[in-house]
Order: C-alpha cells, then sequence, then structure tokens
C-alpha cells in the first residue's frame, strides 16, 4: 500500500511504485489513514492464513494423518486456493459455492463456521489489527 500526499509528484509517484513493485503489488490508497487498513489486513495478513493452515494441520493430524501427509495437503490446498482466487474474477463467495454442495462437507463446515458467527470474530481481530496500527501511528508521530 503507498500513500503519496500533495506535495508528491507524478515522478516521484511513479519512482515510489516501481520500487515497490520489485516486491509484489502495489495498491494506491487515498490517505495516510488508510496506511492502517493496509497494515492490519496485509502486513498482519500472513499470520492470519499461517493460524489457519496450523489449525487444519493439526486437525488432519487428530483424525490419524501423519504429520508430513498433513503438511503437504493443507500447504497444497492453500496453495491451489490461493491461485484460483487470483486467476478469478469471481466473487470469494461464487468460489465457496463451486465447492460448496447441498447436504456436503464443505455446507456442515460452514454451517458449523456460521454458528460461530466466525466473519464475526475475525472481523474484530481485524478491526484491533487496524486499531493497533492507528496507536502505533500516533505513537511515532508524539516523537
Amino acid at each position: 500500500g503507498l500513500f503519496a500526499n500533495e506535495r508528491t509528484n507524478e515522478e516521484q509517484k511513479k519512482r515510489a511504485k516501481g520500487i515497490m513493485s520489485a516486491v509484489g503489488h502495489v495498491v494506491a490508497v487515498d490517505s495516510d489513514a488508510d496506511i492502517d487498513s493496509v497494515t492490519a489486513i496485509s502486513g498482519t495478513g500472513p499470520a492470519y492464513f499461517y493460524l489457519l493452515i496450523d489449525m487444519m494441520i493439526k486437525s488432519a493430524q487428530n483424525f490419524g494423518l501423519d504429520p508430513q501427509a498433513a503438511r503437504i495437503l493443507t500447504i497444497e490446498t492453500a496453495k491451489g486456493a490461493a491461485a484460483i482466487a487470483d486467476a478469478e474474477d469471481e466473487t470469494m463467495r461464487s468460489l465457496i459455492d463451486r465447492v460448496r454442495s447441498p447436504g456436503g462437507t464443505t455446507t456442515a463446515a460452514f454451517e458449523s463456521l456460521e454458528a460461530d458467527h466466525v466473519r464475526d470474530i475475525f472481523a474484530r481481530a481485524f478491526e484491533a489489527a487496524r486499531d493497533r496500527a492507528v496507536a502505533l501511528a500516533d505513537e511515532a508521530n508524539k516523537d
């Protein structure tokens, strides 16, 4: 995520985007405050996925799969899902529905997740991360 204030000219924006593009996609945001949202989602984001991967690996092991098989299956599933999400223009809901069949295993899992309000749980976590990013920026600006 990049933010350019009114003192940044087009050449400077282009140069910053070029530098940042060397390590990944660049998303321009509208305000300095939006960087806190970028931090909460993109900066903290890998840990969210590692948590899910860890939970899936542990569940697979609890179901009786050996640790190596559990790790390979989970990580390859994550890679495949990420590749499809990146390649398709569909919404995530549509991609979920591709996997989800009535009365199937995905439906059972999602009914359990929805009953536990997992979206609300994650929304609060994302908000906590954003709020902490705001607090850290405020602390840094006091110095």
